[in-house]
């Protein structure tokens, strides 16, 4: 079995039968770092959250975020992904993968994108759920010269020594958990 399938399934049951709910405080350190690199327009990209993963949607509840504009990822038909704006209460579809998503209005380019895992490394490097829809986007995008961050969000038990990683894999920014930011 590769390492990586195997990392997946034992870190998908860990986050599974360790998870909690997270305090509005979750997000301190992330604002901070929002606060010092950007000053203009900022567009962050959120995940909706399913099987167990940190609810990023809270993040939508700060006085702070008054001053963010959000954005959720779309899956499109060539198995690429986008990203389109959205507003708290906004209508969602589901997408082939049970998933809510936002309609296709207009595609924004995220300034800050907080990605999901399953597993991360003192280096940054991620594993998520195989389909490397975040990977393939991030890479793309990086060769647009435009400045963006890339967060993780995890709970600290997802911490794994070293991960495998390959060319196709991009390595993070900054891993936020309940314990800080990497």
């Amino acid at each position: 079995m590769d390492k990586k399938v195997f990392i997946r399934k034992r870190y998908f049951l860990r986050r599974k039968k360790k998870y909690f709910e997270i305090t509005k405080e979750f997000f301190n350190p992330l604002i901070k770092k929002i606060k010092k690199n950007f000053k203009k327009k900022i567009y962050i990209s959120l995940y909706y959250p399913t099987s167990h993963e940190i609810n990023v949607l809270k993040l939508i509840d700060l006085e702070f975020s008054q001053k963010l504009n959000f954005l959720l990822p779309v899956i499109t038909k060539n198995k690429s992904m986008v990203f389109c704006p959205w507003k708290k209460n906004d209508l969602l579809y589901l997408n082939k993968f049970g998933i809510p998503e936002p309609k296709i209005s207009k595609k924004i380019a995220p300034n800050i994108i907080l990605v999901p895992l399953l597993v991360f490394d003192k280096n940054k490097n991620r594993i998520g759920y195989g389909r490397g829809f975040y990977d393939k986007y991030l890479k793309k995008y990086a060769k647009t010269k435009n400045f963006f961050l890339t967060v993780g969000v995890a709970f600290s038990f997802q911490k794994y020594g070293k991960i495998p990683v390959n060319n196709r894999d991009y390595k993070l920014d900054y891993i936020i958990t309940e314990k800080g930011i990497i």
